[in-house]
């Protein structure tokens, strides 16, 4: 009997374009879940390199570490230092539209 192999599954494997990363992002916020959205979000900065990420977000690298992992509380600013650093836009819609 031979055995099976596996590795282990990481996202960040299938992170490579910018549009793979807004997708990844906006399926995130789709879900309203502000841990999973936090946690997407701190998944992308260490796929971009969380050092770069940090000096264009002009934040310091332990505190943005501290506020995107799953259990942080970052504040909306820092989100949206982020997401600029990471070259991303929020962008928003009617759920009317959906209707």
């Amino acid at each position: 009997m031979t055995k099976l192999k596996t590795t282990k599954w990481d996202v960040l494997d299938y992170l490579k374009t910018d549009e793979d990363i807004a997708m990844y992002l906006s399926e995130a916020f789709e879900t309203g879940e502000e841990a999973h959205i936090i946690d997407a979000i701190g998944i992308v900065a260490r796929a971009k390199g969380m050092s770069e990420i940090a000096i264009k977000a002009k934040l310091s690298r332990p505190s943005l570490y501290r506020g995107l992992k799953k259990t942080g509380k970052p504040q909306f600013g820092t989100i949206l230092a982020v997401l600029s650093a990471l070259g991303m836009t929020l962008k928003t819609e009617s759920t009317e539209a959906h209707s």
